[in-house]
């Protein structure tokens, strides 16, 4: 069968890093009204979202149409689509267009395809639809490899740790701000350390990363700042991981930065895995089931929505922010299959119970 890539390609060759996203979003809405959606505008967060049918129940896929800085130059060699997006994650939103512009219009449903922006910074596009849906199934797409399902995300969390001391020469034993704030570093590591024994899989641990430094003196104070992150489990939600935070710090001032996300970990029994799992099997696959270490816009919406969401798109997400990102096209035709016969079978099984 003659595959059509177009989609796919067209969107990665537009390099649409976080806050530069707009001729990206201009192009997949263009291509979803090609395709024949009912609907497709830009949103006031500048989501391209597309609409396809108009009965009461819906079936929300998002993806995001954002990337990391970094051109790769875009060419398809061996079958092969290189270039930045192609993974992380332009191929799973490319699959969502075009694989519900193969369902088409389902009877009593509504298809809502959103490429959300801002997805690798503070995820502005996600928060802005969260509370504008309700859907009755959520998909979010996520590079899972196209036999897996990804059911779960660390949470994350970010603070700046501020340290003051008088300044003192050289020559003084009296520690320096620098030395107070890698004191509390050493101290956090320890913390993690000590939290994490007895727990093997990465998904249940705490990983923290100092992700920055510096310091300062105007001759009389001297200031050290450690910018860190942590990758939080199920267990330790941000609140609780701030408050270990503030004890390790003592007198140090404790300031948490952007937006604090807790774990998310969905359920395996329910109509909308049975639908994919069915999928998976009818294009050749062995499905199986994935926890992530990282953080996704899964985090914002689902806990929000309180509907069956699970996490799936095409590419191997070992690529994902690497300069050798790509993704397989026979890969990509096997997820478009896969989430045909999955929306199919949810929206046919849905409306005969």
């Amino acid at each position: 069968m003659q595959r059509d890539f177009t989609t796919l390609t067209d969107l990665v060759r537009i390099y649409s890093p976080s806050g530069q996203e707009a001729p990206a979003v201009e192009n997949l809405i263009k291509r979803m009204e090609t395709l024949g959606f009912g609907r497709a505008w830009a949103d006031g967060a500048g989501n391209a979202v597309g609409v396809m049918g108009e009965g009461p129940r819906q079936v929300l896929l998002l993806g995001h149409i954002d990337t990391v800085p970094g051109e790769i130059p875009v060419r398809v060699e061996n079958g092969i689509l290189h270039g930045r997006g192609s993974v992380d994650a332009k191929g799973p939103l490319a699959a969502f267009v075009d694989a519900v512009a193969a369902v088409g219009a389902a009877e009593g449903w509504q298809f809502v395809v959103v490429g959300a922006v801002d997805e690798e910074r503070e995820s502005r596009g996600a928060r802005h639809i969260v509370t504008r849906y309700r859907p009755d199934f959520a998909v979010i797409g996520e590079p899972s490899g196209w036999e897996r399902l990804t059911l779960g995300y660390k949470g994350s969390a970010r603070a700046r740790i501020t340290v003051e001391r008088a300044a003192a020469h050289t020559a003084a034993a009296d520690e320096s701000a620098p030395e107070a704030a890698f004191a509390i570093w050493e101290r956090l590591r320890g913390w993690a350390a000590a939290f994490n024994e007895g727990r093997p899989r990465t998904f249940e641990q705490v990983i923290v990363r100092l992700n920055g430094f510096s310091s300062e003196t105007d001759g009389f104070t001297s200031r050290a700042a450690l910018e860190v992150q942590a990758r939080l489990p199920l267990d330790l939600p941000p609140e609780a991981w701030y408050g270990h935070l503030r004890a390790l710090a003592e007198a140090a001032e404790v300031a948490p930065r952007g937006y604090a996300i807790p774990a998310w970990r969905g359920e395996r029994r329910n109509p909308l895995v049975r639908a994919f799992l069915g999928g998976i099997r009818s294009a050749g696959g062995k499905p199986g089931f994935v926890l992530k270490s990282g953080t996704a816009d899964v985090n914002i919406v689902a806990p929000a929505w309180g509907c069956p969401a699970v996490v799936y798109g095409p590419g191997n997400s070992s690529l994902d922010h690497t300069p050798h990102e790509h993704l397989p096209l026979d890969e990509y035709a096997r997820a478009v299959d896969v989430l045909v016969h999955a929306l199919r079978r949810l929206t046919r099984a849905a409306a005969s119970a």
